[in-house]
């Protein structure tokens, strides 16, 4: 079986996800393919596509909010993305159960003993009037109005903040509305139903107990991440229960190994660049699945700073891999390294910084420093 190096995972993870090249997608287009962008900091998916298409402009993945074509919504690992609506109809009802599990992992004190479907269903009701509602004021009319029913009984009553997490988004399917996400602007989360905001309920699950969902999931997971382990889709999508569709498009799929000896699974016709294709500097977004899409995250980040996305750190690649950390200051970007950058290393940074610095300011600044 042949064995891809790191180098070589690096190059079709940066063609897969757009950042060997930019592409001429359109912006709808883009984020289908990426299977959605991280998108709890609002402002940072509208960085991952500029550094992704060909004059991104921004007002289009506003426009696509707007016209409830993009959604905000939690969903993978149970964190807020920004996907098609196509997608968060088709994916939702998959998610659910990790969506349940994960909530409870987190309060399973605070919620033993209650009744998740009669709260639920309390829930749907108070928010089937369509009107657009915070976390904390559906918990204060659903506990006002419609008391948590429990099973058994339950040792205490769950806190506001455990109701909360329950109810959005483990038990209700939800969308986070606009202004929340647009281009500049600032506003709070206000939910309503996915079924109100977009015209339908999510697919159900089929009763025949295949999962035909669970093998689109693998397919495209690998369009835009692969080559990748089962340990990886996994730690993507946050659902440990997809070894199944694995083994039922196994016979679509090639495989290879990484240096670890990890079988990796791919489409035979997806892109793997030769290892040596130049790399162009990229400034990638906080949170962005190019290294949290992932459970090996060594085909970007080196061990040492395996905790940088995590932590909410913006990375700028060079040569593929991260090699510097970046924030705004005063409409100026800068840009801190992890290790020490070649001459030419330094005017591409610079370079592609200038750029970041004029798209984030809409072209009132170019300014860049480079820290020590």
């Amino acid at each position: 079986m042949t064995v891809l190096d790191r180098r070589s995972l690096n190059r079709a993870t940066l063609a897969r996800q757009l950042l060997l090249d930019r592409a001429d997608l359109p912006v709808l287009d883009a984020v289908a393919h990426l299977c959605g962008l991280q998108a709890q900091e609002p402002q940072e998916p509208f960085i991952g596509l500029w550094s992704r298409l060909r004059a991104f402009d921004p007002a289009a993945l506003s426009e696509l909010l707007t016209g409830r074509r993009v959604v905000r919504t939690h969903l993978m690992r149970r964190t807020v993305h920004l996907l098609t609506a196509d997608d968060t109809l088709a994916w939702r009802s998959r998610h659910e159960a990790m969506l349940r599990q994960r909530v409870v992992g987190t309060y399973r004190g605070e919620l033993e003993g209650l009744d998740f479907d009669a709260i639920g269903a309390a829930g749907l009701a108070v928010m089937a009037d369509g009107e657009p509602r915070t976390m904390s004021e559906l918990v204060r009319l659903l506990t006002e109005h419609r008391p948590p029913t429990t099973g058994r009984p339950a040792p205490h009553a769950p806190g506001r903040r455990a109701l909360g997490e329950l109810l959005i988004p483990a038990l209700l399917p939800v969308a986070q509305i606009p202004p929340r996400g647009l281009w500049r602007t600032k506003a709070g989360v206000r939910n309503v139903l996915l079924s109100s905001w977009l015209g339908r309920k999510p697919d159900p699950l089929p009763l025949d107990g295949s999962d035909p969902v669970g093998q689109v999931l693998v397919r495209r997971y690998l369009a835009a991440f692969g080559p990748a382990a089962s340990a990886d889709l996994r730690a993507w999508s946050g659902i440990a229960g997809l070894p199944a569709a694995v083994a039922a498009v196994r016979d679509e799929l090639v495989t290879f190994r990484d240096e670890r000896g990890r079988e990796l699974f791919d489409l035979p016709d997806a892109p793997r660049p030769d290892p040596e294709t130049p790399a162009p500097v990229r400034f990638l977004p906080a949170f962005d699945n190019a290294i949290l899409g992932y459970q090996d995250r060594s085909r970007i980040v080196d061990d040492e700073h395996r905790g940088l996305s995590v932590a909410g750190e913006r990375a700028v690649l060079v040569d593929g891999r991260a090699a510097a950390t970046w924030t705004v200051d005063t409409a100026t970007v800068v840009v801190t390294p992890l290790r020490p950058l070649t001459r030419a290393e330094r005017a591409a940074v610079t370079e592609e910084g200038r750029a970041m610095a004029a798209f984030l300011s809409e072209g009132e600044s170019d300014r860049v420093r480079i820290a020590p």
